[in-house]
């Protein structure tokens, strides 16, 4: 007889306390294993994605320009009432900074003062030119002999607003705002027309979102309910706009719907117009060319919504006594309106920043705010401005991402 038939054996126990503190040391290290892979993305994103774009939005209140060259007169003019002409120290600061300046960086802050008031590049420059053996002593008389405005205290109601470093004027301009002198807050009477851009691309994505859901829903749902073979010619098509270039399709379209395009050549040979019709350089042409190289957007995701269907639903609403039309609405619809959210979604964010199909086919009363932003950037070098309608443009798209969500959380909630 063996005495370990008889004995039998237990483990040691383990204290809670000690299990625990392993298992947390056990998260712990799994947890920095896995920041360490993911370490050299997240570094690439933050350098080449997120930090560039956060430079640009940080350019929508940056000011530092002005204050730098204007070293001696910004302080001042802070502490300025605004109301009468500023002290004979203002004015032989201002000599000063204009002296001491580089012409380059004299000619970037004018620049920037002449949004704030049209004329003020010709005054600098003008007084910049002419300052010559002005003695900081004699500066106020010297600079209204120069040029009267010197004596207006509107002139340095503008110094003193662009003087900041920081600044509000181009957030506030992208939404047609400007700020008075006595600090409120007033719609602006002059070059207000970016609230109408932007309700215009807001629109125009919404037409194009709805005209490729229209279109896409049945594409795709031809895709999942076809033979391989026909569902092969049908995918290749669909993924014919991805083979190539943007700037290509848009040119082709441009082609295609002018006054002696092919298009209207086919309906005035087969009798269906008797003049050509007006389908470029319009609303029409935007949505048709954006509606055509988006709509694989809708149709991939949709597609393998459908795909992962079972045909069992479809048989067991028929057996139950659906007719067909209350099957699809009842049973298939719903299953496949995650695949429709999220195609809608992505079509609607990129017809938001779409900028090349609209600036050849359209017309100039259809350009988006990506137009805009590219004008700034390119013809005019106003990097604020551009920061700024770049801020409106990312904010448009959190908000109606964050309602979406917030819509779906609910719906959610309200099945449960």
């Amino acid at each position: 007889m063996s005495y370990s038939d008889d004995v039998e054996v237990k483990p040691s126990p383990v204290p809670d306390g000690a299990l625990k503190k392993r298992l947390d040391r056990s998260r712990r290290a799994g947890s920095a294993k896995a920041l360490g892979l993911i370490a050299p993305l997240l570094v690439f994103l933050l350098v080449t994605f997120l930090l560039p774009i956060g430079l640009l939005l940080v350019r929508a209140v940056d000011n530092r320009e002005v204050p730098a060259v204007l070293s001696r007169t910004a302080p001042i003019l802070a502490a300025w009432d605004g109301q009468t002409l500023p002290s004979d120290e203002t004015f032989s600061a201002l000599v000063a900074d204009l002296k001491g300046a580089p012409r380059d960086r004299i000619a970037e802050v004018a620049k920037r003062l002449n949004y704030l008031d049209a004329g003020f590049r010709t005054l600098i420059t003008r007084t910049v030119r002419e300052l010559g053996n002005v003695e900081p002593a004699s500066a106020k008389q010297s600079l209204i002999a120069i040029n009267e405005k010197w004596g207006e205290v509107e002139t340095w109601q503008t110094i003193a607003e662009g003087s900041p470093a920081l600044t509000d004027y181009y957030l506030l301009k992208a939404v047609d705002l400007t700020r008075g002198a006595d600090g409120s807050i007033a719609r602006a009477t002059q070059d207000a027309i970016y609230i109408n851009v932007i309700i215009r691309t807001v629109l125009t994505s919404l037409s194009v979102t709805v005209l490729c859901v229209l279109i896409g829903y049945p594409l795709a749902y031809m895709l999942a309910s076809t033979d391989a073979k026909t569902a092969r010619w049908l995918q290749m098509l669909v993924l014919l706009p991805f083979w190539t270039s943007l700037l290509v399709r848009t040119t082709a379209w441009l082609v295609l719907l002018q006054s002696n395009g092919v298009v209207n050549s086919i309906l005035e040979s087969v009798g269906f117009i008797s003049d050509p019709l007006e389908l470029v350089h319009n609303r029409v042409g935007v949505l048709i060319a954006m509606t055509h190289i988006l709509l694989p957007f809708v149709v991939l995701p949709v597609h393998a919504v459908m795909k992962g269907i079972p045909s069992t639903y479809w048989r067991a609403a028929s057996s139950l006594g659906a007719p067909p039309y209350k099957a699809f609405l009842r049973v298939y619809l719903p299953l496949t309106m995650p695949g429709v959210g999220a195609g809608a979604l992505l079509v609607f964010i990129l017809a938001l920043g779409y900028y090349i199909t609209p600036a050849l086919v359209g017309g100039p009363k259809d350009q988006m705010l990506s137009y805009f932003i590219a004008y700034f950037v390119n013809q005019s070098s106003n990097w604020g401005m551009a920061a700024a309608l770049a801020v409106v443009l990312l904010a448009l798209v959190v908000g109606f991402y964050t309602a979406l969500v917030i819509s779906y959380g609910r719906r959610t909630g309200a099945k449960a």
